[in-house]
């Protein structure tokens, strides 16, 4: 039986996982024959783990995270508090998939995006459908929303995703219009899908940015309250990396 034909059927089927893996056997056949039940068995998982890449591809770019970042990759030797044991657990993704929240709070330069853009990729690689977004340019995003008529839209858009990124909030008081937006999406969020918030103010301090007592008050009992807490300490690690020789930083 030749081959191409074979090849062009697949490939109109879309079977393109099962056509790469023909090619690359017809490049470097195997030295054993194989029974057809193996045969099909590896082309079906040749079929299956491509498709699974374009989803995840698809995830990642849909996630548009800050930072190519991997728990895998985290680096616990910096004295900052890091609890790898909880960092493992919150790699599992179950949080995701239990609908809670993660707080993650500390100084500027202790790798606080660092960790919410691993945790958010291993959610990506899990399945789950993330979104990252600083806080500022979220505020911007509803603003503009606001004004062209999509904010509804764009609400639902934030809801649906199963893991929000809110990286960097209480940078800046906020006014109603973000009050009530951020209160929006989190109340949309609540125990329907998960949320991770960064911050370098502890929750107890939230209050006086969000600046009104009742809608704080909210905010915290949707996302505060229950949630997973990462409270890192140290210094600056791009301070610290600043004042490293240059075989020092390698080994980081």
């Amino acid at each position: 039986m030749l081959l191409e034909p074979t090849l062009d059927t697949l490939t109109k089927l879309q079977l393109h996982g099962m056509v790469a893996a023909l090619r690359q056997w017809q490049a470097q056949p195997p030295r054993d024959l194989l029974a057809p039940l193996d045969l099909v068995g590896l082309l079906a998982d040749a079929e299956w783990l491509m498709r699974e890449n374009r989803k995840l591809t698809t995830r990642l770019k849909a996630a548009k995270l800050k930072l190519t970042a991997c728990v895998e990759d985290i680096d616990y030797r910096h004295p900052r508090g890091l609890p790898r044991a909880l960092v493992q657990e919150l790699s599992a993704s179950r949080w995701v998939a239990a609908h809670q929240s993660v707080v993650i709070t500390g100084p500027t330069g202790v790798g606080k995006s660092y960790v919410a853009c691993a945790l958010a990729h291993k959610a990506c690689r899990d399945g789950f459908t993330v979104a990252y977004r600083r806080v500022s340019r979220l505020y911007d995003e509803l603003a503009q929303a606001r004004a062209d008529g999509t904010y509804l839209t764009v609400l639902r858009r934030l809801a649906k995703v199963q893991l929000l990124v809110l990286d960097d909030f209480g940078l800046e008081p906020l006014g109603a219009a973000e009050r009530k937006g951020l209160l929006e999406i989190l109340e949309d969020r609540y125990n329907v899908t998960a949320t991770l918030v960064t911050s370098q103010l502890d929750p107890n301090n939230w209050h006086a940015v969000i600046g009104d007592a009742t809608v704080g008050d909210a905010i915290c009992d949707r996302l505060v309250h229950g949630a997973h807490r990462l409270t890192l300490l140290g210094e600056s690690l791009r301070k610290v990396k600043a004042v490293l020789t240059p075989s020092e930083k390698s080994k980081k």
